[in-house]
């Protein structure tokens, strides 16, 4: 379809540079340009309607123009539209919001610290655990672990800790300080006859090695996310968790829990961690924090980090750290009224309601020709595109297989996202049965249409 001359479309390819976008692609395809959203809908330019099938980005939990997160916003930016949190500031609707994530965290901890954006949370609690360590006399204590395929972020260090090559290519990451470990990837890369638990065991087995070659003095932490979302919604082995805190714990290093697409009852649970009885030392979180109505992520640190943190910053003179808009009083009020809304509407409940019709309905694709593995828990999920289904050969990457079946999808009114072969699930938290059937449907449409035209290319 031609773009129009000085039409938003056109506009949008000579003005913008666009994230995690083939730029090359773009300057001649364009962008879907969303004007409104109403529930789990959004409508484009033309007036098309899709259901938001990821939730935007795993993150508008209670969907679009609800009226209670609005009036916050208003009723807040009337009341006092800015101010910052340095040199011992604040505001009532930080120190609100700061008091209900500590009561709510899984395990027990002491501070909350904001920021405004998972990177953002996530490149602050690798500064903590710098600190952490300096302050008590280990500062060769800096090296992190992730995981590969696991996804934290876009910042220098956030994006060093993801595992994810297009992350890493031409940007010179990651940094020296960043190592990466396995993925508990199952489907890929269990041996043969290997159990989960078995596949669990050798995994903290590799960790414990990397450590050991690294020097246990120089380890400082190890970042995971509960259920890895970009890196396809890989769901934890059995054990895995249990097995890798023992690591942990045994050669003292600090554990991350990065909760930014897992918290606020995505999984089934208020938490990731309490779904898969991680006990972290760091929690980050952002996304469903403010349903993403306004940009705001957390830090929870428990006791012992907080002390060292105020040590420091006492023979240092402040502790230096924070942004501009840590805490922004709009946010968090926005973000206090996202979690009493939970709370009122019963989200938590409503989830667990109705997450068997998208489990059971996602299942039902198993059989299908192009479907290797599906996978998925709570109101979150994936499904596993391959050539082969016996052999699990992936397709070419270059065929954009995934890539296609998306588009297809939104050509019937449904976005979804595809990492790769990996296609994304997550839809905003308030979505009924019928919904997710008729999300299900259009997908199910997509999935036909991907198969018939790998067979007439020739691709399987």
């Amino acid at each position: 379809m031609a773009i129009a001359p000085n039409s938003p479309a056109a506009r949008d390819i000579a003005y913008q540079l666009h994230p995690y976008t083939n730029l090359e692609a773009h300057q001649k395809t364009g962008s879907l340009i969303i004007r409104e959203g109403k529930g789990i809908y959004v409508y484009d330019d033309s007036g098309k309607q899709y259901i938001e099938g990821l939730a935007g980005l795993w993150s508008m939990s209670l969907g679009w123009n609800q009226e209670r997160l609005i009036d916050a916003a208003t009723n807040a930016m009337r009341k006092l539209p800015f101010y910052h949190q340095f040199g011992a500031k604040a505001h009532e609707p930080g120190i609100d919001l700061a008091e209900k994530l500590i009561g709510m965290a899984p395990v027990k901890m002491s501070k909350a610290f904001f920021a405004n954006s998972g990177s953002e949370a996530n490149d602050t609690a690798i500064k903590i655990i710098w600190y952490y360590n300096a302050v008590r006399g280990k500062p060769e204590r800096k090296k992190i672990i992730a995981r590969l395929r696991g996804y934290h972020g876009v910042t220098l260090a956030a994006a060093s800790l993801t595992g994810l090559p297009h992350l890493h290519k031409y940007f010179g990451l990651p940094i020296a300080e960043v190592k990466h470990t396995s993925c508990p990837y199952y489907y890929r890369n269990a041996q043969p006859g290997e159990t989960e638990e078995e596949f669990s065991t050798r995994l903290a087995a590799e960790l414990e090695k990397l450590i050991q070659d690294e020097g246990p003095e120089t380890v400082a932490a190890f970042f995971a996310e509960p259920i890895m979302g970009a890196g396809g919604v890989l769901l934890p082995p059995k054990g895995y968790f249990e097995k890798i805190q023992a690591v942990l714990k045994k050669y003292d290093i600090l554990f991350v829990a990065d909760e930014v697409i897992c918290g606020f009852h995505r999984t089934g649970n208020t938490w990731g961690s309490e779904t898969y009885g991680l006990k972290p030392d760091i929690l980050t979180c952002a996304k469903a924090l403010s349903s993403s109505y306004l940009p705001i992520s957390g830090v929870l640190i428990n006791e012992t980090l907080f002390q060292a943190l105020a040590k420091g910053s006492a023979e240092v003179g402040n502790w230096g750290h924070g942004y501009t808009y840590s805490g922004h009083p709009v946010a968090a009020a926005v973000a206090l009224e996202t979690l009493k809304m939970y709370e009122d509407l019963d989200i938590g409940g409503h989830a667990k309601r109705i997450s068997p019709t998208l489990q059971n309905g996602l299942r039902k694709f198993a059989d299908h020709p192009l479907v290797g593995e599906v996978r998925g828990i709570g109101l979150i999920g994936a499904i596993e595109l391959v050539k082969n289904k016996k052999t699990k050969e992936a397709f070419d990457p270059k065929a954009f297989v995934g890539l296609y079946l998306t588009n297809r999808a939104q050509e019937h009114g449904l976005i979804i996202r595809a990492m790769g072969d990996h296609i994304g699930f997550c839809p905003p938290l308030i979505i009924k049965n019928d919904e997710i059937e008729s999300m299900l449907s259009k997908f199910g449409k997509a999935l036909d249409e991907t198969h018939a035209m790998v067979k007439e290319k020739g691709l399987v």
